[in-house]
């Protein structure tokens, strides 16, 4: 009886894959490019990365770690505008 079990999930499993294989093909020739995908994944990390850094720096009360923020929120920003402009291309 185990065995028709494991049968049955080996043909639901080649299943699903032969369907995903067929998802894939059905996809636009329009649709976004991986390296366009990553750039807004990458995008969307740096913005959250900022909205982190600017929380800590409203708690910061030490002048050296506000610079440390500070300086990292900069190198967040340049390069939020960098990728921002390779998405809008």
């Amino acid at each position: 009886m185990a065995r028709g079990w494991e049968s049955k999930s080996v043909a639901d499993q080649m299943e699903a894959s032969e369907e995903g294989d067929s998802r894939k093909a059905e996809t636009p020739r329009g649709s976004v490019s991986h390296e366009q995908r990553l750039l807004k994944e990458r995008l969307e990390s740096l913005k959250l990365s900022r909205s982190r850094l600017l929380q800590q720096l409203e708690r910061a009360r030490h002048p050296a770690h506000r610079q440390m923020l500070l300086n990292g929120l900069k190198a967040v920003e340049k390069e939020i505008e960098e990728i921002s402009v390779k998405v809008s291309l």
